[in-house]
């Protein structure tokens, strides 16, 4: 029988900006989170700004959104839900002991790199967020959890991001570095595992969204930012290496998992095409260290034309990653042809698949798709391998101070139960942290009504509640699976 490794490392995943809140506090400077508005299902997030003296709002996560000359802003008058989100930044210790009660051998979070540095590049890092990151270390070292952390994970200062228009500027490379050698530096012999940027391919993916209105203009902006990236990754990589001999560090990818929509040979190599964009663009770079054959056809299509210096491509071939860690969460269908039924969710795009079930954020539940994905993965890298996103998005009821979540408990089994399958066929599967294990603030809808966690935090979509932490059904559900080792399933 297949059985997951015994030094497996169970846990969970969030991120600094949708847990954390405490925006202004602790010295920390405003990223580009801080100036987006909530949303829902229906309407999009906005990012506030002042233009020629006037209000501004536009629909985006990103800098890149801002007209020119806008300068992003917070208005009292907007609700701004990541400014507290569901407080970490005073409940850590709280957390993490629940965390440890569930019996979690790591723990993937982000630093917000704007607590460390807050405009970006300053000379000196600002101390208070230096201590409370390691603070938060301490505690989880207190409970034996291996700390996962997120360099940057959809967090960048808003200074930079406005300075540098959201990465075209190469100079955005050394202002990262410096930043991840703070890190390396200062939490040395506290962290082991970093992740360099979060889904580093979600650049490609919000292209898709833009249907028909894109341009050439739009492919060149997203096509450079991630060159720059990639290079700041590859430099990290190296720097740590340096720092610290026995630091891991991974990419983070956003894993796409789609399927032809009919047997037509078309929509065979449409599919493939889009398992090269979407997958194979930014895993052969990280992990390969250059480009592969196929991203010239990709450039050609919009005439993209990349600044690219013979030193990139040394440190490309140079800064490779030490593993391969991605997100899980459905999968989508692709076609040539006419669409008769389409998916209606966030982030979510193109043919329904007649033989998986949606959630009501329009996504499907699929897990082969993640045993597919992870024996490809295994296949085209040979570089050990992470889950460090999977989870349910839900409406949770609390019924008697209890919260049932028997839907959660099912989609993750299912998860699981892949991965084993996928352990099974010689993939070298090292970790798995679900998606939000505490309740937060949802990236894409900015909403708390949208629940990932096996716990429960008392706040509502307007920033109304308590705060309480109460555990999830599925809570004492993960700590019986983490206690026999992925062998305990059953409710």
């Amino acid at each position: 029988m297949t059985e997951f490794p015994k030094n497996f490392l169970w846990g969970g995943a969030t991120a600094a900006n949708q847990v954390e809140g405490g925006y202004n506090e602790g010295g920390k400077g405003l990223s580009v989170t801080d100036i987006t508005t909530a949303g829902s299902l229906t309407k999009p997030r906005y990012l506030t700004y002042t233009l020629d003296g006037k209000k501004g709002k536009v629909a985006g996560m990103f800098a890149s959104s801002f007209p020119t000359g806008a300068k992003g802003k917070i208005f009292p008058d907007e609700y701004y839900p990541n400014h507290k989100a569901v407080d970490f930044y005073h409940h850590y210790k709280e957390d993490i002991k629940l965390f440890a009660e569930m019996g979690f051998k790591v723990y993937r979070m982000s630093i917000a790199w704007s607590r460390i540095f807050p405009n970006g590049e300053e000379a000196e890092p600002n101390k208070e967020g230096i201590e409370f990151y390691r603070n938060v270390f301490k505690e989880l070292r207190k409970y034996n959890i291996e700390p996962l952390v997120t360099i940057s994970h959809y967090e960048d200062p808003l200074y930079l991001a406005q300075k540098y228009h959201d990465w075209q500027d190469r100079r955005m490379i050394g202002d990262y570095v410096r930043y991840a050698t703070t890190l390396f530096k200062e939490y040395k012999g506290l962290v082991k595992y970093w992740l360099t940027f979060n889904e580093i391919n979600s650049t490609i993916a919000f292209l898709e969204f833009m249907g028909n209105n894109i341009t050439d203009e739009d492919v060149q902006k997203a096509y450079q930012k991630l060159h720059y990236q990639f290079v700041a990754s590859a430099r990290a990589v190296k720097a740590a290496h340096a720092i610290d001999p026995e630091y891991v560090v991974g990419c983070m990818i956003a894993g796409s998992v789609s399927y032809p929509g009919t047997p037509d040979p078309k929509d065979i190599l449409e599919n493939r095409h889009a398992w090269e964009k979407n997958a194979f663009y930014c895993g052969d770079v990280q992990c390969k260290g250059e480009y592969p054959t196929f991203a010239h056809r990709l450039w050609n299509e919009h005439n993209v034309k990349l600044d690219i210096t013979e030193q990139d491509r040394k440190d490309l071939k140079e800064g490779t990653v030490d593993m391969y860690t991605f997100s899980y969460y459905s999968t989508s269908l692709v076609t040539t042809h006419k669409i008769d039924e389409k998916m209606k969710g966030n982030f979510t795009s193109g043919q329904k698949n007649p033989y998986l079930k949606y959630s009501q954020w329009g996504w499907s539940t699929d897990p082969t798709g993640l045993q597919y994905y992870l024996e490809v993965i295994y296949d085209r890298y040979h570089l050990p391998i992470m889950v460090v996103e999977n989870g349910l998005g839900a409406v949770d009821k609390v019924e008697d101070g209890a919260i049932h979540d028997h839907y959660r408990i099912d989609y993750l089994r299912q998860h699981i139960e892949a991965m084993k399958k996928a352990i099974g066929n010689g993939v070298d599967l090292r970790g798995y942290t679900t998606w939000g294990c505490i309740d937060l603030i949802s990236a894409g809808t900015g909403q708390m009504s949208k629940r990932y966690g096996f716990i429960y935090v008392d706040r509502d979509d307007s920033g109304e509640g308590s705060l309480k932490r109460i555990p999830k059904d599925s809570f004492y559900w993960y700590k019986k699976v983490i206690d026999t080792n992925g062998e305990d399933l059953g409710e």
